[in-house]
């Protein structure tokens, strides 16, 4: 991660993720990680970015520990796997999944779905309460520590 970064509101977890990864292109590379991709041609073709901009996201989601890179075993190319850190964006990339379902598409509309091993669509991710009640905007704040 960079030394002194330029955070948007250093206090805010919200604001210092954006900065990191919240940029359009990053988490579509993130996606397409968490869906198997691994070379930059892979990438590339699941996206459709441009050369510059594919290897700019790549370069800043290696230095900030999003993925890793290595040499292929041909030694002819790197190829980017997902770090811990990246592993743990998978709910965040459900989460925005689930909000264009509900609400990018038009009724009836086709779209992909993310399944789980047994072929069943995920259910809805829900926030709780430490007691396991619904939390939502109305039961929740954020309080600066």
């Amino acid at each position: 991660m960079d030394e002194n970064p330029a955070w948007t509101d250093p206090s805010c977890p919200v604001a210092r993720t954006l900065d990191l990864v919240g940029d359009r292109w990053s988490l579509l590379i993130v996606r397409d990680a968490m869906d198997g991709a691994r070379a930059f041609t892979d990438f590339q073709q699941r996206t459709g970015i441009a050369r510059n901009i594919l290897a700019d996201r790549l370069r800043r989601l290696v230095e900030r520990g999003v993925l890793d890179r290595q040499t292929a075993e041909s030694g002819k190319r790197q190829v980017y796997s997902l770090t811990a850190a990246g592993r743990d964006l998978f709910t965040v990339v459900v989460a925005l999944r689930q909000w264009g379902e509900r609400h990018a598409f038009s009724p009836g509309e086709d779209h992909s779905v993310l399944v789980d091993e047994a072929g069943q669509p995920v259910p809805p991710l829900r926030p709780v309460t430490a007691s396991g009640a619904a939390a939502d905007v109305e039961t929740t704040s954020v309080r600066k520590i």
